[in-house]
């Protein structure tokens, strides 16, 4: 029997985010269509032995998080609870706050994953690596390689043993964890270690690294498949063109096609079907248009995500000039004629692209 524990997120909600987090929670926002959080959802679901899957929040639930997570047990066919912390636990603190919840019915394994993670989510490869490189008592963390300028702006991983020159590695945290019920003796030490000047915050950033590294007992997973985080606006655009592209394996029913009497598309493209689209429009390529939006005669969209309720009217042009930047018309907004909606800061690390 398997879990899984997804952390949604602090008390901030989202700031990176804003403005769209007003609008959207950042765990629904829409990414190639799907919100975030379903992705998480889908993949634990897909484990033949999943099942629950538990959300580690510390701000109140709202009744569009509440719908969504109804609907998402229904779809998936898996029980989903909602934790809500007293206080901002961090990684470490959160799953120890409810480990209890966690145990309950006696799972062998669960996995801890970020929400703001755009994966493949290789789960069941990950249970495979730990039964065949640790035992019933191990570990794993899945990481990807990195740039050595990408890698400063994530958690690095050093593997096995490596001299000092080395020390500054290229293999990068991605935020998703296989634990066993064991890892809850570990992070107790560590509290009752610490106890009497101990800060959740400061200690959710190293637990797992300074307990376990150098025992056996932690394993790193590395994939070769996507992974990127989704911090900032600008990163859910690059998160959007991976998740696209995923589609022809995964759900190419998805991507919209060329047809006769619709708009012109080019590379990958995700229409909702409450969308209202003008056949002379042009989409894409890396386009992803949310519910009940309007786009109007001769208008031009690429690299973007057009939110729901917005209206684009005829010969606007929602375009970046860069790479990696981002436009999006806010949701229930609507872009004049004649429009230029353009993106120029430059990028940010947040939104830098990550390993396909």
């Amino acid at each position: 029997m398997l879990k899984a524990v997804i952390l949604i997120g602090g008390p901030q909600k989202g700031t990176r985010f804003r403005p769209l987090s007003f609008e959207v929670p950042k765990p629904l926002f829409p990414v190639a269509g799907v919100p975030m959080l379903q992705r998480h959802i889908e993949a634990c679901s897909k484990l033949p032995n999943m099942k629950e899957i538990l959300l580690i929040v510390f701000y109140q639930p709202n009744e569009e998080l509440n719908r969504f997570l109804s609907c998402a047990q229904q779809d998936f066919k898996i029980s989903i609870r909602y934790l809500q912390e007293y206080a901002a636990l961090g990684t470490g603190g959160g799953i120890y706050h409810f480990r209890d919840q966690i145990l309950s019915g006696g799972p062998e394994a669960f996995f801890v994953m970020n929400a703001d993670v755009c994966s493949e989510f290789p789960l069941p490869e990950m249970t495979d690596f730990q039964k065949e490189h640790g035992d019933a008592y191990s570990f794993v963390i899945l990481g990807t390689t990195a740039n050595r300028k990408q890698s400063l702006n994530y958690g690095c991983i050093v593997e096995n043993e490596q001299t000092d020159e080395h020390i500054c590695s290229d293999i990068i945290n991605c935020g998703i964890y296989l634990f066993t019920p064991e890892i809850f003796q570990h992070i107790r030490a560590v509290f009752q270690k610490n106890q009497q000047d101990m800060l959740l915050e400061e200690q959710s950033n190293g637990w797992h690294r300074a307990e376990l590294a150098g025992q056996g007992k932690l394993y790193v997973y590395q994939t070769g498949r996507f992974w990127s985080q989704i911090k900032s606006a600008g990163s859910a655009i690059y998160a959007s063109r991976l998740y696209l592209n995923q589609y022809y394996k995964t759900h190419p029913e998805r991507l919209a096609t060329n047809r006769e009497g619709g708009p012109k598309t080019r590379g990958n493209v995700y229409i909702h079907p409450t969308a209202n689209i003008d056949p002379t429009a042009v989409l894409g390529p890396n386009v992803s248009i949310g519910t009940g939006v309007t786009i109007g005669a001769g208008v031009h969209v690429r690299e973007s995500i057009i939110l729901h309720g917005a209206t684009l009217q005829v010969s606007s042009c929602p375009l970046p000039v860069a790479q990696n930047t981002l436009s999006f018309p806010i949701a229930l907004s609507e872009i004049m004629r004649w429009s230029s909606l353009q993106n120029t800061r430059s990028r940010s690390n947040s939104s830098h692209p990550t390993y396909t």
